[in-house]
């Protein structure tokens, strides 16, 4: 089962984030097996944390919500809320085989919260080479489709944007994102 955790930053946590941070990778290391994304979302400025995009390949919904409420930011009151979500990878990837790699353009989560009938339940053709991950957000047993989630490479906010079909979303957001984990 897989699953998309955007844990969000509190606006004052800054420093207990970065005091954390050792910590949260060591949380982290311990799911690197069932990771197909990481990373954190950034400011305007591109520099300044604003959260952290998780998607996982886990076993059940018990150990997803264990992989979310227990992660040290969560557990310190580094974040103000989280979004926990099944997800469907319909690339078939992990971001580590994204042919861009981790440093080339500016990337994005673009996140679509449902309002009504599905929506951009397949990959757009000829996005592919800039799609790191992409898939459905559904709810727990998988059976109701309530958004949409990429990670992305784009030129810009408003291109990562127009990924998703603007009218059938109660909301798009969009977050500067970078690749995240340990330095190699």
């Amino acid at each position: 089962m897989e699953f998309l955790c955007h844990h969000r930053d509190r606006s004052d946590s800054l420093a207990l984030r970065m005091e954390l941070l050792e910590e949260h990778w060591s949380s982290m290391d311990r799911f690197a097996q069932e990771m197909i994304a990481r990373g954190p979302t950034l400011a305007g400025d591109g520099e300044t944390p604003t959260g952290s995009v998780h998607i996982l390949d886990l076993p059940d919904a018990a150990t997803a919500r264990a992989f979310a409420f227990d992660e040290p930011g969560y557990q310190t009151g580094v974040y103000r809320d989280v979004l926990l979500r099944r997800w469907r990878d319909l690339l078939g990837r992990t971001m580590w085989d994204f042919p861009g790699g981790p440093t080339d353009g500016d990337r994005f989560l673009a996140l679509g919260l449902g309002a009504a009938a599905a929506a951009d339940l397949t990959v757009p053709a000829g996005r592919g080479d800039d799609l790191i991950a992409y898939g459905p957000l559904l709810s727990d047993d998988a059976t109701a489709w309530l958004g949409t989630a990429a990670l992305l490479r784009a030129p810009g906010p408003a291109a990562a944007r127009a990924l998703l079909t603007e009218d059938r979303y109660a909301d798009i957001e969009v977050h500067p994102w970078q690749f995240g984990g340990r330095s190699q």
